[in-house]
């Protein structure tokens, strides 16, 4: 993940120049306010995209800022820089090169509200302010965008209003640019995917539980001697670390909770990974690392440069395929007859 993030910027800055991509320089008022409707809103930018270093977004006067990384990649700056999706981001800075401005609209402070592009630091404002600036905090482009017109036809571009924030005059804009201010809502959530027929043997705690893959089945060896278990239980174990995402992150610095148990997983070509499970409260915390060699080595040194230092909340029902207990893995009891009462 850290590898592909890394050319995020770079190939922003290749689509710039190959697919009209454009974030405008600064014009004079009475330019901006008689520009032809269909006009690019930003052109002029592919030469400064490269600058680019923070991305800030303000909606009713709280900002998220996601930041370049030292890797080249980009993350949420109150959140240690996790990394974010970078489609997202990518499909958001490729709205705004395409934005066209289509008609004017309200000039009247007065009525921005009715469309959202009134001050984003209002407390009822619905508006976003979107900037982008360069290492030196210095305006790359700014722009409130309010609300959008979603149409149904294939072959009818969506339209968004839009002001810049130093003028009165609005915009009816055409184009597909979406904009979020939740910080949670950026996140790359998906944690790793390794596919349940890939998985040689789980050991969970200090070899109290080994699962291993016996005549094609996976199966729980030891201890030799157990109850009946339930097979979909079993099966779960085996299906942990598949389509893995998470609820909340921290640094491991600031995560909460305390140790309640680890398992080893390990892979049929030789990748393992180490799972530590934490309990805060109700809520269910983990960390991650990998070890791998030869083959796995790419592999396992990607996964660790992605997880290392991350403490991520998870679903509390993935506690039970992570480090499970015998009793997490037991066969329901068989019910007992009721007695009939009818019977004389």
């Amino acid at each position: 993940m850290r590898a592909r993030s890394v050319g995020l910027l770079v190939g922003l800055g290749v689509l710039a120049v190959a697919g009209g991509w454009y974030f405008g320089t600064a014009t004079t008022p009475s330019e901006r306010t008689t520009v032809a409707g269909g006009k690019l809103m930003f052109p002029d930018l592919a030469p400064r995209l490269q600058d680019a270093a923070k991305v800030e977004i303000t909606h009713q006067g709280k900002q998220t800022v996601i930041e370049k990384r030292p890797d080249g990649g980009w993350g949420i700056a109150a959140m240690h820089d996790y990394p974010v999706q970078e489609a997202k981001l990518r499909g958001m800075l490729t709205g705004l090169t395409e934005l066209r401005l289509a008609e004017p609209r309200t000039s009247d402070p007065a009525q921005f509200s009715r469309l959202g592009v009134d001050d984003p630091n209002g407390a009822g404002s619905s508006a976003d302010l979107l900037r982008v600036v360069d290492g030196a905090g210095k305006p790359i482009l700014a722009v409130i965008v309010g609300h959008r017109r979603v149409r149904s036809q294939a072959d009818v571009p969506e339209e968004v209003y839009v002001r810049r924030p130093d003028e009165n005059q609005s915009w009816l804009a055409e184009g597909n640019l979406q904009v979020d201010a939740d910080a949670a809502q950026w996140l790359d959530r998906d944690l790793m995917n390794i596919g349940h027929d890939r998985i040689a043997s789980v050991a969970v705690g200090d070899q109290a539980l080994v699962f291993e893959q016996t005549d094609g089945k996976f199966a729980l060896t030891q201890p030799a001697e157990h109850p009946k278990l339930e097979d979909y239980k079993v099966d779960d174990v085996a299906r942990a670390l598949e389509l893995l995402t998470f609820q909340e992150v921290r640094a491991d610095k600031d995560a909460p909770g305390v140790e309640a148990g680890h398992a080893v997983f390990t892979t049929k070509d030789g990748l393992a990974v180490t799972v530590t499970v934490l309990h805060a409260d109700k809520d269910v915390w983990a960390r991650f690392s990998v070890a791998g060699a030869d083959k796995v080595k790419t592999e396992a040194e990607k996964l660790n440069g992605r997880l290392a230092g991350w403490t991520y909340q998870i679903g509390s029902w993935k506690e039970k395929s992570l480090v499970p207990t015998l009793d997490d893995l037991k066969a329901a009891e068989p019910a007992k007859p009721t007695p009939d009462t009818d019977k004389k």
